[in-house]
């Protein structure tokens, strides 16, 4: 599991008794943050060694791992420019591709720290990221948020509330392979690269479902990618809900077969306006 950290350790905590909770096999956390020059930070870790003292976490093997944030030998303390905020993209990215070099299943929660690094993470994820690889955010209700804030509580109850929901995500890497190979280069090449590749493969996968389809079904999907609901698209083209989601069932098939996405990911129609806005608007 990696998390973007700030001075509420408690994120961290909550976020893996969920993961726990789900059954899911942890053994070991990455805690992304800056440099510890403020107290808050400070106490924030030291709160987090005695959770996992001993290598050890809810009685079972699990070690935490301090990242800090880095631009060169000096740890960064803020993000207060673009140097900074590229010093960090390459901090996730490192951490990231390692793991995922390393063969590991990633769980990335991006609730706690400044919110720069959360998006650079969910950033780097994109890029680096299988599909069996999951992004998180922490929910925690108000009143257990000011309870427990500065780690003054490290461990919910199954009655306060608190819990993971996943982020959708398009792990482009899974997708255009080629963008991995990317391991030097900056946060504005991999977007240049990854713009570039998305344009000829996306194209080409986009066009792929398009020649399986009927003319009743493209407009359907034309109707998706132009940012419409289920209820609009069936108003729109003067036809059922029932037919809409009989029609975007097919879709999304054929969907599937042109991304070679497992059956064990779940497709909505939000995944057509991601994958087919700018197709479309390509060719206007």
């Amino acid at each position: 599991m990696i998390v973007t950290l700030g001075g509420q350790p408690q994120v961290l905590t909550f976020a893996l008794d969920e993961l726990l909770a789900r059954g899911e096999w942890i053994d070991e956390v990455a805690a992304v943050h800056a440099a510890p020059e403020t107290p808050a930070m400070q106490q924030s870790l030291a709160a987090l060694a005695g959770a996992f003292a001993g290598e050890r976490y809810a009685g079972q093997p699990c070690r935490l791992r301090s990242v800090t944030l880095h631009d060169g030998a000096a740890g960064l303390e803020e993000i207060t420019d673009e140097a900074a905020a590229e010093a960090t993209w390459q901090t996730l990215h490192g951490l990231l591709g390692q793991l995922k070099t390393a063969g590991r299943r990633l769980h990335l929660v991006v609730t706690g720290g400044p919110r720069l690094i959360g998006l650079m993470a969910m950033s780097a994820a994109t890029l680096l990221f299988d599909h069996q690889d999951r992004l998180w955010h922490l929910y925690t209700p108000r009143v257990v948020r000011e309870a427990a804030r500065g780690g003054a509580i490290l461990h919910a109850g199954p009655a306060d509330g608190v819990r993971l929901i996943q982020v959708p995500m398009a792990p482009w890497g899974a997708y255009f392979p080629a963008l991995r190979l990317l391991a030097t280069a900056t946060s504005t090449q991999v977007l240049a690269a990854q713009a570039r590749w998305m344009d000829e493969d996306e194209q080409a996968r986009c066009q792929a479902v398009e020649a399986q389809l009927t003319d009743r079904q493209r407009e359907v999907l034309r109707a998706f990618a132009a940012g419409l609901n289920p209820q609009e698209v069936a108003e729109r083209l003067s036809i059922t809900l029932k037919t809409v989601n009989s029609h975007k069932s097919a879709i999304l098939d054929e969907c599937r077969v042109a991304w070679s996405t497992p059956e064990s990911e779940r497709l909505t129609y939000h995944d057509l306006r991601q994958r087919f806005e700018r197709y479309y608007n390509r060719a206007i």
